[in-house]
């Protein structure tokens, strides 16, 4: 029975481990988003500029961990590597939960979105289940007894795992869970479809007695059913606040909006441009790849002269440093500004390509295989 419940505890944790460690390291600039909110709310800021580099370090120890243990290398060791690794995302996610600090936890990506207490409970099953496989580590048995095949298979797969985040991070995600993937009609993610109800919210009151100097909070509507108002005693005090009844149905994208520098929107103008449109997309044009903004930009002035493809150039930055930035580099494209959150959902890089035709995105590119102006004009321009 120790053997059954030690087979099904290894099995358990080791595939959730590979599988987490995965869907992180197929997007592991995305996992060094959410650290980077992780290090803001715990004050460790100095971390932030090294966010993608444990991400996916973190990825590649998740792997590790969870095919060693399948394997039964080194029992002890990924035992004790194992439980001091649930403890830490254990307390992470409780801090997270209680205190609502971050309201996703990005255990699994963007694939599979999970709140702060739902991530708790999964660690606190995962905790249970690794303290019985470290209490029974010493019966566990290696697939393989040699040591040289050991090490040589462990090797392989640190190799294969940090391969994985450091290709995925320097091409773009292999799968694309975020809703601005290829393919992706954006228009229709912005909206709530028929049939779906929005958020229900209700209006709270903060009210006082003049007399008595009691207090009461009531909503709107009791506001209204129970007649308060024409008691000349009670009278609203403070701002009245809105409350969350029930959760509706939240569009994919939310948070999109597309202006110019003097804040006039443009969101439906490029978005639904029914001829082609690149946009290129750098949230952040201080750290953007300066080697990459100049190929862009002989792209856009290539694309707009012989096609009239229109090119516009999106940013958080401000508009003061963003014409400097188009000072600097002589840029050709129009430049248009909006949050940098969904900048950095558009395309995992800074800057990203994003090929677009009436509202839908017909590919993107990070900035190391955009292709060549001949290469799109074949395959798309020409057409």
């Amino acid at each position: 029975m120790k053997n059954i419940i030690l087979s099904i505890s290894r099995i358990f944790v080791g595939v959730l481990f590979i599988f987490s460690g995965l869907i992180k390291a197929n997007d592991p600039l995305g996992f060094g988003y959410k650290l980077q909110e992780y290090f803001e709310v715990f004050h460790m800021n100095f971390l932030s500029g090294s966010a993608t580099g444990i991400a996916i370090l973190l990825c590649t120890l998740e792997i590790i961990l969870g095919a060693l243990l399948l394997l039964g290398f080194w029992s002890r060791k990924v035992a004790w590597g194992l439980l001091l690794l649930i403890i830490f995302f254990t307390l992470l996610t409780f801090v997270s939960a209680a205190f609502k600090v971050v309201t996703s936890c990005g255990c699994f990506g963007d694939a599979i979105p999970i709140t702060p207490w739902q991530s708790f409970s999964k660690d606190l099953v995962l905790l249970v289940l690794i303290i019985v496989i470290f209490i029974y580590k010493d019966r566990i048995h290696p697939l393989f007894k040699k040591e040289a095949a050991q090490r040589n298979i462990a090797i392989a797969i640190t190799l294969i795992a940090l391969g994985f985040g450091i290709f995925t991070y320097n091409v773009l995600p292999i799968i694309d869970f975020l809703p601005y993937k290829v393919g992706s009609h954006i228009p229709s993610q912005m909206v709530i479809p028929p049939g779906e109800k929005p958020d229900e919210y209700e209006i709270m009151y903060h009210l006082v007695n003049k007399k008595t100097k009691e207090e009461k909070d009531m909503s709107d509507k009791a506001y209204l059913k129970t007649e308060i108002w024409k008691d000349n005693n009670w009278e609203i005090v403070g701002e009245p606040v809105q409350r969350l009844v029930k959760k509706g149905y939240e569009p994919k994208i939310k948070d999109l909006k597309i202006t110019d520098a003097s804040g006039t929107d443009y969101t439906k103008e490029l978005i639904e441009n029914p001829y082609y449109s690149l946009v290129y997309v750098a949230y952040d044009l201080k750290n953007t790849n300066q080697a990459a903004i100049g190929k862009l930009n002989a792209l856009a002035i290539n694309a707009t002269q012989q096609f009239n493809i229109r090119t516009v150039l999106l940013t958080a930055n401000s508009a003061q440093d963003a014409e400097a930035f188009v000072k600097q580099n002589n840029l050709f494209s129009e430049v248009f500004y909006a949050d940098a959150v969904p900048l950095k959902s558009m395309v995992r890089a800074n800057p990203g390509v994003l090929l677009l035709k009436n509202g839908v995105v017909i590919n993107k590119w990070h900035f190391h295989n955009v292709p060549t102006f001949d290469q799109l004009s074949r395959k798309y321009f020409d057409k």
